[in-house]
């Protein structure tokens, strides 16, 4: 198996995930194939990569728990107030 067909997948992903206009189902599907070119990265030992999408992994996470406790707190101060 060519290792190149990963590496073409996770970048078709991460390019169809810059093409989304809602924000956090872009950062899933980025992370996705950011995962997909760590494992790629791994494959042909590019560790620049490697570090790369594993920092973009990280950005990811952390704006999607950012809003999910943005939400939760929503949810608390709505409920609060009614």
């Amino acid at each position: 198996m060519s290792y190149e067909i990963i590496g073409y997948l996770g970048s078709a992903i991460i390019a169809i995930s810059l093409l989304l206009t809602n924000v956090n189902k872009l950062r899933y599907i980025n992370s996705l194939g950011c995962a997909i070119m760590v494992t790629y990265a791994l494959l042909i030992s590019a560790y620049p990569v490697v570090l790369m999408n594993c920092i973009c992994i990280i950005i990811n996470l952390y704006h999607i728990v950012k809003a999910s406790c943005n939400n939760i707190n929503s949810d608390i101060q709505y409920s609060e107030n009614n």
